[in-house]
């Protein structure tokens, strides 16, 4: 068939469609007008007979609508931080809605819209006859009911597609125009048409119409075509612009004004006349529905002259889906999204996510914990202290504040601007689009080791045990060959963990205060490594990467577990971690989980439940305050540099590892807990050692400090904070236990059975002893002491003895005795001849001595318990 044929073909047979429908038209129409006794006629019957089939009741499901997120600013007012959607849309009720975008809507694509059934014949005829005779574009004709009614179609089906594949055909089938589909589609349509305008009154049906319409891009409904378009309300628009307005609903793409002069996309870049005139098509479209208005009498003569006069002069206003818009806070806003996008997805369809639709198309109005002005704070206090790039390494740093008793999130801030683009991301080192504040399932990294940070753990463990602050241990550097651990079997080998510097602690007051490496190792000597493992985790500790403390891998896939070396900080966590756990503390124990959010609303003011904070007793009160007292003394020792000087009470705990690659300061007063980290983002041989290097603020080893006091200072005159409470006293008891006996061992013996009991083993030097030269003689103190008492050991030079106990004896008997030990006595008196007994000796019994040294002997006659009178006798 040629294509002459063909082409004659296709006209014939959409000219019968044209009739047919047409005619059908015809008669739906007075069907819905007229009585249906007053329809006769066999095409009526038949006419109404298939109308009758295709359905006519539509779901009229929610619109796909933006998502704002907000926070609270000093005033108390809320702040726009950004938006999501995947069409920006804002519905708005019709009273907010201009007056000029109502008529131009109506005089443009339907004028009889007040007095048809929902069908308007002229137009649904005139349409028909381009789109299936002639074969012409898809024209208007169609009432603003139905389209109405199709745009609703295409919202449903592609609401309720769980792929972007769905999406499209759904689209595909609610837009079709070629053969029986399209007419089946009109028809289709009709039917909704009329029945909603049974249902629903004019004004209701242009509300909705208005809210629903494409306005190019992705710009729907009319609230967000003015903001984007005109930067102002649908309630402000004048005349001309909502003239402009209702002109691109006639087709989003050609009459769209954010394309002045770019005629792929169809824009005309010449008038009439052949000037070029940017937003030409535009404005001719425009003119056209002013022209309507006046027509029908909805604007006078005057204003409609006024109104084409006036050039088409847009004032776009870039909508923005994402963070980018919160500036400092788009760390704090991406980790708002990321807790929808989780929280809300149903782990149950793999297909979709859940919180994904409900943020880019729920139409949510999400109210945040967060505090913009200690927000700001925080971000002034990193980028003076921290620069957002360094030459020398990937220098990072981040800033949570948490507020202890809620878990809120006060603050969020790290030293690089925020970008999901990975254009910019490739070309700027300044930017990122990692939240290191946060897990990696919330958009954060893999981690950073808390260093020292992380001992305030095995001090809440050891006071768990019952051991108290005053308690000594032998805090001195030195090999800890073992360690107990209930989970993975004890552990053996040699760990040797340096100190920053030489001081010396022997209680957990001072361990905390000057944090000492082995001090710190020596309590955990005496305690459960699974212990502390589970009392971290029981403050809210966990690994960033999602795996429980102990469960994480090395490079090589490898798991590394919870050893000796986690003690002092190797975990990899994330800084809001460590500030919900330090809030913790601060709250006698009781930790709450960090939120976000504070309410989430639909448009209609229906509320949707937030994810919210879970509070645990991590441990009791009682060691919670132990704990407290600790970690206030750090503010005279490590942590001196951080106080605020504002008379607030704070508990803090410094942190750096090895090397000085990560350098933290974490604390709390009683309303608000602030983690700082400063270090080097990514490893390698490009790290830095914090002590080495310095940013214009000064040392980089210090810049937390810096950070820590800025943000805390403004907390502190904010919101205040009471005094810790003071622990009760047994949390300052000190433990005597006893001192081995370790006479007659050789010295290395004694000092091994001495240590492994707590203590510290100084050589006090030979003495005199009857034991062989070279055995321990004796210790000093003996019997009891504390652990981590200094002990001193003595040893037998082998020239020594032990004065025997010479008591009761006999002059005769003591002189024997003193001479089998080698000593000489001298004494005597005391009367009683030789019934005489020793009543007293100097030295004392099992005194050692040397051989040859005198005994000093006194004798005298056992009392017989009465007074002795004159002359013997008794009275």
């Amino acid at each position: 068939m040629s294509a002459q044929n063909r082409s004659m073909s296709g006209a014939a047979t959409g000219l019968l469609a044209f009739l047919g429908l047409s005619a059908l038209t015809g008669v739906l129409v007075t069907a819905t007008v007229t009585p249906a006794i007053a329809v006769t006629g066999m095409a009526a019957s038949s006419g109404i007979n298939m109308f009758e089939n295709i359905p006519d009741y539509l779901d009229i499901n929610e619109l796909s609508e933006k998502t704002d997120i907000y926070a609270t600013q000093p005033d108390g007012s809320q702040a726009l931080l950004a938006s999501f959607f995947s069409e920006n849309r804002e519905e708005v009720p019709l009273d907010r809605i201009s007056q000029f975008v109502k008529d131009a809507a109506v005089a443009g694509e339907d004028p009889r819209f007040f007095e048809h059934g929902g069908i308007d014949v002229q137009g649904t005829t005139r349409a028909v006859l381009n789109e299936f005779v002639l074969g012409g574009d898809t024209q208007g004709g169609s009432s603003i009911t139905q389209q109405y009614v199709k745009n609703v179609i295409i919202n449903n089906g592609v609401r309720e597609a769980k792929t972007e594949e769905e999406k499209e055909a759904a689209y595909e089938a609610a837009t079709a125009s070629d053969g029986n589909a399209g007419i089946t589609r009109k028809l289709q349509e009709m039917r909704y048409a009329i029945a909603l305008e049974k249902k629903y009154d004019k004004n209701e049906i242009l509300k909705g119409y208005l809210n629903i319409a494409h306005f190019g891009g992705r710009v729907y409904g009319i609230e967000s075509a003015a903001q984007y378009y005109f930067a102002k309300s649908a309630a402000d628009v004048s005349l001309a612009e909502a003239a402009s307005l209702v002109a691109i609903v006639n087709h989003p793409e050609k009459f769209r004004l954010d394309y002045p002069d770019d005629p792929e996309n169809g824009v005309a870049s010449v008038d009439e006349a052949g000037v070029p005139t940017p937003y030409a098509a535009n404005k001719q479209r425009r003119d056209y529905i002013l022209g309507e208005m006046l027509k029908y009498g909805k604007i006078t003569q005057p204003d409609h002259d006024a109104a084409v006069a006036t050039p088409v002069t847009p004032m776009i206003q870039e909508p923005s889906t994402g963070c980018q818009t919160a500036a400092g806070s788009a760390y704090f806003c991406d980790y708002v999204k990321n807790v929808i996008l989780n929280h809300y997805d149903d782990p149950a369809t793999t297909d979709v996510n859940e919180g994904r639709v409900m943020l880019e198309e729920g139409g949510l109005q999400v109210h945040t914990t967060l505090d913009l002005e200690l927000q700001n704070k925080a971000e002034t206090a990193v980028r003076e202290n921290v620069p957002y790039t360094d030459p020398r390494f990937d220098v990072g740093s981040v800033a949570v504040t948490v507020q202890p008793n809620t878990g809120k999130i006060l603050a969020m801030t790290q030293n690089k601007n925020y970008s999901q683009d990975e254009t910019v991301l490739a070309a700027d080192p300044s930017y990122s689009a990692i939240n290191l504040s946060t897990d990696y399932a919330y958009g954060g990294s893999s981690g950073l080791q808390p260093g020292s940070t992380f001992k305030v753990f095995t001090l809440a463990e050891w006071l768990n045990q019952g051991h108290s602050l005053r308690e000594t241990f032998n805090g001195a550097r030195r090999a800890f060959t073992s360690f107990t651990d209930s989970c993975e079997g004890n552990w053996s080998g040699n760990f040797n963990p340096r100190n920053d510097d030489s001081t010396n602690a022997n209680n957990a007051v001072d361990a905390t205060k000057y944090s000492v490496n082995s001090s710190f190792m020596a309590m955990a000597q005496q305690l459960d490594l699974c212990k502390i493992k589970n009392t971290a985790a029981a403050f809210g500790v966990h690994r960033a990467d999602g795996a429980p403390l102990g469960e994480g891998v090395n490079a090589e896939g490898d798991r590394i577990a919870f050893g000796p070396s986690a003690v002092l900080g190797t975990e990899e966590v994330a800084p809001v971690t460590m500030a919900a756990a330090f809030a913790g503390i601060a709250n006698d124990g009781l930790t709450c989980t960090p939120i976000a959010i504070e309410s989430i609303t639909k448009q209609d003011g229906t509320p949707v439940e937030p994810p919210k904070s879970t509070c645990t007793q991590s441990v009791t009160p009682e060691v919670a305050r132990a704990m407290q007292y600790a970690m206030q003394q750090t503010f005279s020792g490590t942590a001196s540099a951080s106080n605020t000087g504002t008379g607030i009470a704070h508990i803090g705990k410094t942190g750096t590892t090895d090397d000085a690659f990560d350098t933290w300061m974490s604390g709390s007063s009683k309303t608000a807990a602030t983690a700082v980290w400063v270090g080097n983002i990514t490893g390698g041989d490009d790290r830095q050692n914090l002590r080495n290097v310095s940013f214009d603020s000064g040392a980089a080893a210090t810049a937390r400090h810096r950070i820590w006091s800025s943000i805390m200072e403004l907390a502190d005159n904010k919101y205040g904070g009471d005094d810790f409470t003071e622990p009760d006293q047994s949390a300052f008891k000190q433990v005597l236990v006893d001192i081995p006996q370790v006479a007659g061992l050789a010295f290395d013996a004694a000092k091994q059975a001495l240590e492994a009991a707590g203590f510290v083993v100084e050589d006090g030097g030979q003495q005199d002893s009857n034991l062989p030269a070279g055995q321990v003689s004796g210790t000093d103190p003996s019997g009891q002491a504390g652990r981590g008492t200094t002990i001193r050991v003595f040893t037998s030079n082998g020239q020594g003895t032990t004065v025997p106990d010479l008591t009761g004896m006999t002059q005769q008997q003591a002189k024997a005795a003193l001479d089998q030990a080698g000593l000489r006595m001298q004494g005597g008196g005391g009367g009683g001849g030789q019934n005489a007994t020793v009543t007293s000796q100097n030295p004392a019994p099992n005194t050692a001595i040397k051989r040859g040294e005198t005994v000093t002997v006194q004798f005298g006659v056992p009392s017989t318990g009465g007074p002795t009178l004159p002359g013997g006798g008794d009275d």
